[in-house]
């Protein structure tokens, strides 16, 4: 669960980094990146709650 977190952590910061890249500037493939960036935060957050679920019933 640990390596999950940090997993988000650098999503996180990519995801920051781009959508103010897209937000401030208007780079569009920053845009692009962002967005794809978020699908794979909604996935990895999917997984950390189906793991804190399963680490809780232990």
């Amino acid at each position: 669960m640990k390596n999950l977190v940090e997993e988000l952590n650098q999503h996180f910061a990519s995801f920051i980094k781009d959508a103010t890249l897209h937000v401030e500037n208007g780079n569009k493939a920053a845009g692009t990146r962002a967005r794809k960036t978020s699908l794979a935060i909604e996935k990895a957050l999917k997984d950390f709650r189906k793991q804190s679920i399963e680490a809780s019933k232990i």
